[in-house]
């Protein structure tokens, strides 16, 4: 009989190295006998003996432990499949493009949907600001029909550009055109910024209150957040207008400052000049000045606005200009007293500081602003003829340089020399020129000047006193003595 071939035995080993689903192998009716010796075992431990039968199952635990690693495949397989559904490639997907359209096409169609809400409650909602406006803001009810009825159209435009706006958020629009462009430009006069920020208010705050009832179903959320970017344009556009008229206005105001101004630094003032100055909100100051002196460099602009806020500080009234070269400044005062004293030296201390380097000189005091022509030729006289008085005090009163302006050609400073001095020392008797005039040429001395006149010094002392009382100067006093000095030439030239 033959011998049958024995099976190569295998080692003792872990039963889950060995993979469950392979028998083992066995020789057919058809095959004959391998060649060769039979194969001894291999070396080594072995604990178990061969399965005595190679059709056999893996034992119970392989088959386990083969199960829960199949259930675990499958497990991550799945979780693989939603990591993939819900990441950025679920977004590329056919599923995803569709669910994306689906979605898009749903908040076209709320946005479709408010819409037309919006437009058939523009109506509405404009009556109610209008009506909430006069409940709540006093100024609104005080003011005239007719800027009332601006105010309400304005209103209504902002509504309705709102809505327009919401039809296309994403188009550039021009928003203060289309709200305010209803409104004429003296209405940025008639109602100020802050007025304006209030009806404002109040309109997107009736349009708020509103989004509840007219906006579709779901569309609560985007309709409220159209209004709130809507409403910080509206203030942007708000801001705008209001800076461009007030730079026109302040371009207009520069312009016609420095034109009445001029006008009376050249004696052209008519009572055009008055209307114009009311116009830039100059009052009726029954004490009006100029001060005049050199212009600092830089900006005219930035120099007439520190004028200002000093004048403000300063509680006086101002009308200001550069003109070439010069600063010069009207100054009214605006004090409420009538008893009030009006000290033009220290007003035009306060407004120094903005001056250049260089003599400021103030002209006399006037009535009205009429008057303040002599008073602004006084202190441009004054201030040509300052070269000469190198020690002047900063500033100087133009009628403290009239011996100056008398030399430099000034013919209302001769003029008043003469009549302010020389006529009332004639009209007082002769003695009084003479003692004066005996006086300095004697240097100033009183016991010469009575041996030249053949009296006791104390009737020169005496007629020196009558001298200061008529004319407001005193022989003793060098500078007055020089000023006195020039009106006795000149109204000698005069009487000659």
């Amino acid at each position: 009989m033959p011998a049958a071939s024995a099976k190569k035995p295998e080692p003792a080993s872990d039963p889950v190295s060995a993979p469950a689903s392979a028998p083992t192998s066995a020789p057919g009716p058809d095959h004959g006998p391998e060649p060769g010796p039979a194969a001894k075992p291999e070396p080594g431990p072995a604990s178990k003996p061969a399965p005595k039968s190679p059709s056999k199952s893996p034992s119970k635990s392989v088959a386990r432990r083969a199960a829960a690693k199949s259930a675990d495949g499958t497990s991550e397989a799945a979780a693989g499949s939603r990591a993939k559904a819900d990441g950025p490639a679920h977004r590329g997907s056919p599923r995803g493009t569709a669910i994306e359209r689906r979605t898009a096409a749903e908040r076209a169609e709320r946005h479709a949907a408010t819409l037309k809400r919006l437009e058939r409650a523009a109506g509405k909602l404009s009556t109610a600001a209008i009506a909430r406006m006069d409940e709540n803001l006093s100024w609104y009810r005080n003011m005239p029909p007719e800027h009332r009825s601006w105010i309400g159209l304005v209103a209504q435009a902002g509504i309705a550009a709102f809505t327009e706006w919401f039809r296309h958020p994403e188009a550039p629009q021009a928003i203060s055109t289309d709200v305010f462009g209803t409104a004429p430009r003296e209405l940025t006069r008639a109602v100020t910024l802050r007025q304006t920020v209030e009806m404002i208010r109040t309109t997107i705050e009736v349009v708020e209150e509103a989004i509840d009832e007219v906006a579709s179903p779901g569309g609560e959320d985007g309709l409220r957040e159209a209004v709130l970017v809507y409403a910080r344009e509206i203030a942007f556009a708000t801001a705008q207008v209001y800076a461009q008229a007030a730079e026109a206005r302040g371009a207009w105001d520069a312009r016609l400052e420095a034109l009445v101004v001029n006008s009376l630094l050249s004696g052209d003032a008519d009572e055009g000049v008055l209307s114009r100055a009311a116009a830039l909100g100059w009052g009726s100051p029954d004490r009006v000045m100029v001060v005049m002196g050199s212009a600092p460099s830089g900006d005219s602009e930035l120099v007439v606005e520190a004028i200002r806020r000093a004048a403000r500080h300063a509680k006086l009234h101002v009308l200001t200009g550069v003109l070439g070269a010069r600063l010069v400044v009207v100054v009214g005062d605006g004090g409420k007293k009538p008893d009030r004293v009006f000290d033009p030296v220290p007003a035009a201390r306060s407004l120094i500081g903005q001056f250049a380097a260089g003599p400021v000189v103030i002209g006399p005091t006037v009535g009205d602003l009429l008057s303040a022509t002599r008073s602004a030729q006084a202190a441009a006289a004054g201030l040509k003829a300052c070269a000469a008085w190198p020690d002047a005090p900063r500033p100087v009163l133009a009628d403290d340089l009239l011996p100056e302006r008398a030399l430099a050609g000034d013919q209302a400073a001769r003029r008043q020399l003469v009549e302010e001095i020389y006529t009332p020392l004639d009209e007082a008797g002769s003695a009084l020129l003479d003692t004066l005039s005996v006086y300095l040429e004697q240097a100033s001395s009183l016991e010469g000047a009575a041996r030249m006149l053949f009296v006791h010094p104390n009737t020169v002392r005496y007629r020196l006193r009558r001298v200061t009382d008529v004319t407001g100067y005193a022989p003793s006093d060098v500078r007055s003595a020089f000023t006195l000095r020039i009106a006795l030439a000149l109204g000698r030239l005069r009487a000659g």
